[in-house]
């Protein structure tokens, strides 16, 4: 008798086991979480021009009449866009083409391909500055925008406004991950400046990616949050009971069909 109830009792533990949610950290760096205070290696967050990106470039010094030729005009047929700003209205801005130059004014081609944007404000004021005393330049990019996908409460495109503009900005922008995004799975696909695509697994369990080349995000960046296991069990469940309702529907169909057949028979 007592070696039945432990044979019932160790059943029921493995099925109780079995029937167990699969365990999904939640936490944040959860390697920190013994720590009470520290410091942590920073990592480079300017971002490199690259082909069709946007740029926004103004010139001034002390005499604006000075700089007035480094500026674009309204309908300068060098630009392909525009863009509003609060201070100075609708200013056109500058595309990089596909060999990585921009012409600029006063200048001619400038190849900016790989460039910060505070590179190539010091290389345009240096060249200026043969021309006009102190100039300032000021160069901004405004196609920044990356994508955030999956597991998160507000997947879509983000526009972003500044170059320092890191994976937790991101996921915050995108209203955070559900309960059911692998934080220690997150994938990142960038494309790098010689066109190729590549992609990175991001853990967000681990306080190693505050000091990863990849924990700053550069423009056309995708963020996919894969789903954790409970949720691909449960789409999964999902699926096969739709699946079953659908058959049980056609078989409940074909039975009603057959037997309104067999009626009118008989009554015939």
């Amino acid at each position: 008798m007592r070696t039945i109830l432990h044979i019932i009792i160790l059943s029921a533990a493995l099925m109780l086991a079995s029937c167990s949610a699969p365990k999904s950290s939640l936490t944040y760096f959860e390697d920190l979480s013994g720590t009470q205070s520290g410091t942590l290696p920073s990592t480079d967050y300017e971002i490199k021009l690259r082909p069709d990106d946007e740029l926004l470039i103004t010139v001034t010094s002390l005499v604006p009449e000075a700089t007035a030729e480094y500026n674009l005009p309204l309908s300068n047929p060098a630009t392909q866009s525009s863009i509003m700003t609060p201070s100075q209205g609708k200013q056109q801005t500058y595309i990089v083409d596909k060999s990585g130059d921009i012409k600029f004014p006063g200048i001619g081609m400038i190849h900016v391909d790989g460039m910060t944007t505070s590179q190539l404000a010091s290389l345009l004021a240096k060249k200026i500055s043969a021309e006009v005393e102190d100039p300032y330049v000021k160069v901004v990019l405004v196609n920044f925008r990356i994508n955030v996908m999956g597991e998160v409460n507000r997947p879509g495109s983000i526009e972003v406004n500044r170059e320092r503009y890191s994976i937790l900005d991101a996921l915050a922008d995108a209203g955070d991950l559900t309960q059911y995004g692998e934080r220690d799975n997150i994938l990142l696909v960038r494309e790098e400046n010689n066109g190729t695509k590549t992609f990175h697994h991001l853990n967000l369990n681990d306080s190693e990616l505050l000091s990863s080349p990849y924990f700053y995000l550069q423009q056309n960046d995708v963020v996919c949050v894969n789903p954790n296991k409970i949720r691909k069990d449960n789409s999964k469940y999902n699926q096969n009971n739709a699946f079953k309702l659908s058959v049980v529907s056609a078989v409940t169909g074909a039975c009603s069909v057959i037997a309104s057949l067999i009626i009118a028979l008989v009554i015939r």
